[in-house]
Parts: C-alpha cells; structure tokens; sequence
C-alpha cells in the first residue's frame, strides 16, 4: 500500500518535521515537507495521497489551511493537536479533517492511523444495492464511479469522510444505520469516537440540504441512527 504514496507533513516544529519525515520514509512513503500552513497550501496538490496538518501553525493555523486544501483535493488530512477539548475536534472535523491526534503521539499510534487513513482511501468499497452508478433523490444526484456529488446540477465539494457516510446512506437507502454502524462501515476498526459521525453529518447536511433543521434527504431515526428515505 506505500508504494508510490505521498504524505505532505506540515508543522513549524523542525523536529518533529524531521522526526515525522524519517517515520513515513522508513515505511516506504514519499515524504514533503512544509514549515507552515501557507507552504502546506502551496504543496497540497492531487499528487499528495495524505496530509499531516499542525494546529498550531504561524502564519496560517492548519484548520485555515486545511479549509484551503480541500478545495485541491479530497485526500484524507490528519491534524496533529496539542489540544484534547471537544470543540477543537469539531474545529478540525468541520475545516475538513478526517481524523486527529494529540500530542505527544507514539510513533506506532501514529502509524496506525496514516496507514488507516489510506486504507480507508484506496479500499473501501460500500455494498451498492443499485444496478448503475448515477444515483438520484430530487435534487441531489451521487455518482459513485467517479465519487461526485451535485444539487440541482451544481457541484458539491465534500471531504473523503463526508462523502463516504453520504455514500453508504444513498447505497442503502431506507436502511438505518446507528452511529456504530457508520464507525464500522466508514472508520473500520479505527474508530475516532466521541461525536465525530454527528459533526460530519451536521456539516453533510449543511452543503446538500436546503433547511438542515428539515433535511429532505438525511433523515434522523431519534435514539436510532440516521437514513435516507
């Protein structure tokens, strides 16, 4: 899986850029480096299979560059923070992060989630239950070959992990998947926690829906999980 992988990292930290650098170069990954968020901005391109974002970074903060980066490309992010609370998990899911990890982190932690990241990339495939790949409800059509999403013929970005949830919704329609069903289905064994599921399909229904206090197509089962009908 690490051949021919790229891994931008960027932090202000030159030892943990060096550190970080030796880490992924020694598990056969192509390793770039940026010192700040504007080079990390600057170096994200489609050619980046994954990027390790600081928080807390001079210049431009990693939940600045991040918001930046997706409109670059769709490759996981993972923030490296020095802060445990909530609302900087939600920061992160929000700018575009897909997952996150506080400092200081063990090498093997580490490891574990760049390597579940791409995993989650490159070889998830949801169990489609439609004979094509364009999927349609009203206004929102989902083509699964080419992993795009539009309303009413208009384009919408979603990050990797947003549209993988819309993704296994709209594959399984009227099916109602719990919190630890979409952990399972999108995160594997890797699961985030805490709110993570329910922050990312707050910011869904925010880009798809036309009233995300009446979603039309994420619908919410209470003390159930969530579905589309």
């Amino acid at each position: 899986m690490n051949k021919n992988n790229t891994i931008l990292v960027a932090d202000d930290d030159q030892e943990i850029r060096e550190i970080l650098n030796i880490l992924l170069a020694g598990e056969g990954f192509d390793v770039i480096v940026a010192c700040d968020g504007i080079e990390a901005v600057e170096k994200a391109d489609k050619n980046i299979n994954l990027i390790i974002l600081d928080v807390s970074m001079p210049r431009k903060s990693g939940f600045i560059a991040a918001s930046e980066i997706r409109k670059k490309t769709f490759a996981p992010i993972l923030f490296l923070t020095a802060h445990s609370q909530e609302s900087d998990k939600t920061m992160g899911f929000s700018a575009g992060g897909d997952d996150y990890i506080t400092k200081p982190f063990s090498n093997s932690e580490l490891l574990l989630r760049v390597k579940a990241l791409l995993r989650r990339y490159y070889i998830y495939q949801p169990q489609v239950e439609m004979n094509h790949s364009q999927i349609q409800i009203e206004d929102l059509e989902v083509n699964v070959d080419t992993e795009s999403v539009l309303i009413s013929g208009q384009p919408i970005i979603l990050t990797h992990t947003e549209y993988k949830i819309l993704e296994l919704l709209i594959t399984h329609r009227k099916k109602i998947f719990s919190i630890d069903n979409i952990f399972a289905s999108v995160w594997g064994e890797d699961a985030v926690g805490d709110n993570a599921v329910m922050v990312h399909i707050k910011n869904l229904r925010k880009k798809i829906e036309k009233d995300n206090r009446n979603p039309r197509y994420i619908k919410t089962a209470w003390g159930k999980g969530y579905y589309i009908d």
